[in-house]
């Protein structure tokens, strides 16, 4: 498969290397990084040079016409998603794209409706590379397996710290290019790992605040939320935490399950304690890990841990592990969570529909604070 990459900052080159990687993995080794797009032409040509890619360029269409891509990754600003996305699946090219996959539920209601006329049958899957990770595998398998019991309780929290100046990017902080504030761009990864775990939530009760930031959108969140099965989580997002950490805990009938780390882990961020009489939960936990022989990138929860499995299904044609549908899921608690902190209401599964302000934008109407920022779209999305 032929790759190209769109949008050629920071991000792209974890999605470059993860590619340039697949051709050692069994049934992947004719895949290829050959093209690069982006906006600024100096860029793209720096991107090209470091990474080895032929072809070069800042125009997407003219990339789609040349019938020389097979795979799109997507690595620009989430308002430019939608219609990026679109555009490669109906040149019958499949899609890969950086979280979150678009602003809105309506938007990935458009995108799903883009992929069913899709010609050739090409695919979209979103970045959500915690879910990846062997240790998310392995909890995930020991729990369906009744290892561990049933799930009662969890925690789920992003707190990370970005300065001032990290707002200096026009269209950061925004609800009509970023989509939202920590909710939407940085814990989202945590939690949709929390639903990949729990399953299908039923119930958010939330509050957001605009504390110590200079953005339209929030810069903590939290979350109480309920899930089918009965587990009860909490979720908390900030970007005004100076020790960073990014951290999930269960407790099962049988045991805590930890993990702890910042943007990525591996096998060594994870922590198992036994509830009393349930010792044996935590020797599942070391038999699994010697029965699992080498995982991908070793266990740990980058782009690689995803692509393989993802670039197995499209050689394969194949659905990709992660579908619209599951992207939505994660989408429709975000917006959950937003709607809940805006008016102060709790919000069940399936309430936010067309009609409803938070189906078309994550604000709603507007966050309960003033707007500090007004920049003009066409810079906000330059």
């Amino acid at each position: 498969m032929r790759v190209s990459i769109l949008g050629a900052g920071a991000i792209a080159h974890a999605h470059a290397d993860a590619v340039r990687s697949l051709a050692q993995h069994d049934g992947l080794e004719g895949v290829e990084l050959t093209g690069v797009v982006d906006v600024d032409p100096v860029r793209a040509e720096e991107f090209a040079a470091r990474h080895g890619v032929a072809r070069h360029g800042t125009d997407l269409a003219a990339l789609l016409a040349t019938g020389e891509v097979d795979v799109l990754h997507v690595c620009t600003p989430p308002s430019l998603h939608l219609e990026q996305a679109r555009a490669a699946l109906a040149a019958g090219v499949h899609v890969v794209v950086e979280k979150p996959a678009v602003l809105s539920l309506a938007e990935i209601d458009a995108l799903a409706e883009a992929e069913r006329a899709a010609t050739g049958g090409a695919r979209f899957t979103q970045i959500v590379q915690h879910r990846f990770g062997a240790g998310a595998v392995r909890l995930r398998r020991l729990l369906d397996e009744g290892a561990l019991g049933r799930p009662l309780v969890a925690r789920c929290d992003t707190l990370w710290f970005r300065p001032p100046s990290y707002f200096e990017v026009p269209w950061r902080g925004r609800f009509d290019t970023e989509g939202g504030g920590p909710t939407m761009g940085h814990g989202i990864h945590q939690f949709d790992l929390l639903l990949s775990i729990l399953g299908e939530w039923t119930e958010v009760r939330a509050m957001a605040g605009r504390l110590a930031r200079d953005v339209d959108t929030e810069d903590v969140s939290m979350a109480m939320v309920r899930f089918a099965s009965g587990a009860m989580a909490t979720i908390t997002n900030s970007l005004l935490s100076p020790r960073e950490t990014s951290s999930l805990r269960f407790d099962t009938e049988r045991a805590t399950v930890e993990l702890d780390h910042l943007y990525g882990y591996d096998d060594a961020a994870w922590r198992v304690t036994a509830a009393p009489g349930s010792e044996d939960s935590v020797q599942a936990w070391a038999d699994d890990v010697a029965a699992a022989g080498e995982p991908v990138d070793g266990g740990r929860s980058g782009h690689l841990a995803q692509l393989v499995p993802t670039y197995r299904a499209l050689v394969g044609g194949q659905a990709p592990p992660i579908t619209v549908a599951d992207a939505r899921g994660t989408l429709e608690l975000a917006a959950a969570i937003y709607r809940s902190a805006f008016t102060g209401e709790p919000v069940v599964r399936g309430q936010i529909t067309a009609g409803d302000p938070f189906y078309d934008s994550m604000g709603g109407r507007g966050a309960p604070w003033p707007p500090v920022k007004d920049v003009p779209a066409q810079e906000a999305t330059a």
